[in-house]
């Protein structure tokens, strides 16, 4: 839709083909109905990918700044998320997603630009210096440009596929490794077993990759992390999925910036006869404190415990690592990590070097955005800069 508009402003003749019922079905669930739609902080450090630069001169030449604007002009009502009283740049319309949904397709009705819901695309063939597309009708449209802007695999439900990626492969332009990204992580059933008189429970933690021999992937993140029956999920979780692969382990402080072997010996010396779990639970959720207690083998008052004791407990809040065997893959996957190779795409126009006339936008190309408004902007940029071209 993004690209749509800027083309048809610039008076080419455009149709939209989307095999939803819909237009913009993402936008409208995304953000519990009502649409993180960018980021303040927004810039390339915030993107993964084999080339997350790539993404800087969209970035740079319509940035979330350009996009607050269009939103102010439509008469969207916005605010930004804060945490603890810590402003995080996440910035969510007041009333409902619908509005930018509505502010997308009124600008595409205004630009001229041809709307065919309920249409899919049956083949592609290269036609001279353009394009011919056979559409699930029956009907052939023929273009000089043809914009490839479907997204990734992630939330099936809602029809996605990889149907970009065939496009891609159709003109040999490579396809780098696909995942689910921004998806909670599971456990095996042993360690689940442990946890799962936690599910429910959530905590303000520091959550880390500990990626062996690969610094590239290292990160850590400062968010709420949720304990569920499958496993972790929450932002923190979210985040560091992106980050993580099999086999390796992530680290999650529960407590970030409290020494608990600190605080746990304040207490035993106040009031020794104190239980410990209770005291634990001074520090992180009664539930939790009771968990990690049992799970050191610390029991009783406080007086009747050694600093090594305390000292385990302190590494059990503080530096947890677990070893995930998994995620809960596409279907709650927010985005898909990697795709469409960005070294086949000139970063100035998202064309295809080798095939001219052919561009590939937002998640479809492999550059993933952190959780929190950076995918959608990835999304209006992406699909700003092919549209000043196509």
């Amino acid at each position: 839709m993004m690209a749509a508009i800027e083309a048809g402003r610039r008076g080419r003749r455009v149709r939209v083909v989307d095999h939803a019922d819909r237009p913009g079905e993402k936008i409208r669930i995304s953000g519990g109905g009502r649409c993180n739609f960018t980021n303040l902080g927004c810039g390339p450090a915030n993107f993964l990918g084999e080339n997350p630069r790539f993404a800087t001169s969209a970035l740079r030449r319509y940035t979330q700044h350009d996009f607050v604007k269009r939103i102010d002009g439509a008469g969207i009502a916005w605010h930004e998320k804060t945490q603890n009283g810590r402003s995080l740049g996440q910035l969510f319309c007041d009333d409902s997603a619908k509005q930018i949904v509505r502010m997308l397709t009124d600008d595409m009705a205004a630009a001229g630009v041809v709307l065919s819901l309920k249409t899919g695309v049956t083949r592609i063939e290269r036609s001279g210096e353009g394009f011919t597309v056979i559409l699930s009708d029956g009907s052939q449209v023929t273009a000089a440009s043809l914009v490839v802007a479907t997204g990734g695999k992630s939330i099936p439900k809602m029809g996605a596929t990889g149907w970009a990626y065939e496009v891609a492969r159709q003109f040999d332009i490579r396809v780098t490794e696909t995942r689910p990204a921004l998806v909670p992580l599971t456990f095996e059933a042993g360690l689940l077993e442990t946890l799962t008189p936690l599910a429910g429970v959530a905590v303000d933690a520091s959550v880390a990759s500990a990626p062996e021999g690969a610094k590239a992937r290292k990160a850590s993140f400062n968010e709420a992390m949720l304990f569920t029956h499958r496993g972790l999920s929450g932002p923190a979780i979210l985040q560091i999925s992106s980050y993580w692969r099999e086999g390796e382990a992530v680290v999650a402080s529960m407590a970030p910036g409290r020494d608990v072997f600190e605080e746990l010996k304040a207490a035993k010396a106040s009031n020794g006869k104190q239980a410990v779990h209770t005291a634990l639970g001074h520090i992180v959720p009664r539930r939790l404190a009771e968990s990690l207690c049992q799970r050191e083998a610390a029991s009783g008052n406080l007086a009747d415990l050694s600093d090594k004791v305390l000292r385990r407990l302190d590494q059990a809040v503080n530096a947890w690592a677990v070893k995930p065997v998994g995620t809960e893959g596409y279907r709650t996957a927010e985005v898909t990590l990697g795709g469409v190779d960005t070294a086949a795409l000139d970063q100035q126009t998202m064309q295809a070097k080798a095939i001219p006339g052919l561009y590939f936008i937002g998640e479809a190309v492999d550059v993933t955005g952190w959780l929190g408004g950076y995918n959608f902007q990835w999304a209006w940029s992406s699909g700003w800069a092919a549209g000043q071209v196509c």
